[in-house]
């Protein structure tokens, strides 16, 4: 005879740590694929201020400040103009908040060409080529195959992406024609379907945990405030009667009747045989539990406490100056890193747009987001100016440096500080430092004070060549 196999299945359950239950502690521990719909992701953003904080902040961060274009002043002004034009800087926002939240979205560079499935490039564009600037998502742009030759550009990308129509129209567009904004980095594409092939995915899709956990638990905090305080009534033979339906809405009239005489006048009316109790629930320590939720939620979408909820730091002697300093490198890695390679063609387009041709000077640098003080610009200022004073020596025969290349060390110095405005101006007008007064010359008696200085006389009498403002760095000053 062979032998039966049987399974038992255990029923019993932990107690202290519920293994076996729906409330299993350790269920934490296996991560499944995580999967979010775009009605779940739309209902997050619209539902929650957590959600929609940790979406825009980022992006909003990143745009207010913009960029500075590095040309000269006609040029700068022209592409300026365009961007204003075209909208660049609200529809760089609008896309990267949508790549953001549904992990994928793009800017379509509409241009005088009539084919979008054709690749674009920049020479082909002329003055006034950039037509218009469209926002699609993913959800309205699906991306085509990917490439896998690695000897193409585009290696790992779709070789195209196609739009859908009013009419159901299929609109095959070309990689090059798009300002991809992807969220979240997703695991390799072979993995299968499990991933969005081409896009990214949602930001809200590590953080969504998080947020759910630190939302839940300012519900259950408000919930309490409710609970704070409870009356408690002891009424004989209460027990006994509450099947009766007279005795029931007898007794909610009763006590609606006391409660209403409570609220008036602040004095309960009981039966002598009636006891009376109240108990107060205890917040103490609520709202450090509930701030440690949202240091969770902080940490999940790497922006800072008091950025995410618009407050002080706490604690004595607290700042939070190293907290903005390091989420003022994050926001600047994302603009170098994620923005500014997206949108490198873009900004070749717009630059010939703009002027109509292609100066290899032209350039634009990020502002940065963290700007100092007028204290600390004057401090350099005068930090600076020692310097150069002591580098010049008492007299001319002492100089360290020449005086030319100090002027070119110094006018470049404080054009990129911006300490005085109007610098440029002034060097196109009456020179540099080695126009100024010789120090050899300051206590010359023959020399009066209501003298105009040297370099007020060469100005009058000799023509200088203006200087060039492409690049503050290469600010030159010299005689013509």
């Amino acid at each position: 005879m062979g032998h039966v196999l049987s399974m038992v299945r255990d029923g019993l359950v932990s107690l202290a740590s519920r293994m076996g239950t729906e409330r299993n502690k350790a269920a934490s521990v296996f991560y499944t694929q995580p999967i979010l719909t775009d009605e779940q992701i739309i209902a997050a953003y619209r539902g929650s201020w957590l959600p929609r904080k940790i979406v825009d902040i980022p992006v909003l961060d990143s745009c207010r400040k913009w960029r500075s274009w590095q040309a000269d002043s006609e040029q700068i002004e022209a592409i300026e103009t365009e961007e204003r034009r075209l909208s660049l800087r609200s529809k760089v926002l609008d896309a990267a908040k949508k790549g953001r939240l549904f992990g994928g979205a793009a800017i379509f560079i509409g241009t005088t060409d009539s084919d979008p499935s054709l690749p674009l490039t920049a020479k082909s564009i002329g003055n006034g080529g950039l037509k218009h600037l469209t926002v699609l998502t993913r959800r309205q742009l699906a991306a085509g195959e990917i490439e896998r030759d690695p000897a193409s550009e585009w290696y790992g990308k779709p070789k195209s992406y196609n739009l859908t129509g009013t009419n159901g129209t299929q609109l095959g567009i070309h990689p090059s024609r798009l300002v991809i904004f992807n969220g979240a980095t997703t695991p390799d594409d072979d993995l299968g379907p499990i991933t969005c092939s081409g896009w990214g995915e949602s930001v809200l899709t590590s953080t969504l945990d998080a947020i759910k956990n630190a939302d839940s638990t300012a519900a259950n905090i408000a919930s309490l405030v409710f609970e704070a305080k409870i009356d408690v009534i002891k009424v004989p033979q209460f027990s006994a009667n509450i099947g009766n339906q007279a005795y029931e809405d007898a007794v909610l009239r009763r006590y609606s009747l006391a409660n209403t005489i409570k609220g008036i006048n602040g004095t309960l009316i009981l039966d002598a045989e009636e006891d009376y109790d109240s108990k107060s629930a205890p917040l103490a320590g609520l709202t450090d539990i509930l701030m440690a939720f949202m240091q969770i939620v902080s940490g999940a979408a790497d922006i800072p406490v008091t950025r995410l909820l618009g407050q002080s730091p706490a604690g004595l002697n607290a700042t939070g100056d190293s907290d903005m300093k390091n989420y003022h490198d994050r926001i600047q890695a994302m603009q170098e890193l994620e923005l500014a390679p997206a949108m490198a063609l873009l900004d070749e387009c717009l630059i010939r747009s703009a002027t109509g041709s292609r100066d290899p000077d032209i350039h634009a640098i990020w502002v940065p987001l963290e700007q100092m003080s007028e204290k600390e610009k004057a401090d350099i200022f005068k930090t600076k100016a020692d310097a150069v004073r002591a580098l010049l020596g008492s007299s001319a025969g002492q100089e360290i440096l020449p005086r030319e290349v100090l002027s070119r060390a110094l006018a470049n110095a404080l054009v990129e500080d911006g300490v005085l405005p109007g610098l440029e101006a002034a060097i196109e007008a009456f020179g540099g430092l080695e126009h100024a007064a010789d120090p050899s010359t300051l206590d010359d008696p023959d020399h009066s004070s209501d003298d105009p200085p040297p370099f007020l006389k060469s100005a009058a009498t000799s023509k200088r060549s203006p200087a060039p403002t492409a690049d503050p760095k290469s600010i030159s000053i010299k005689e013509a």
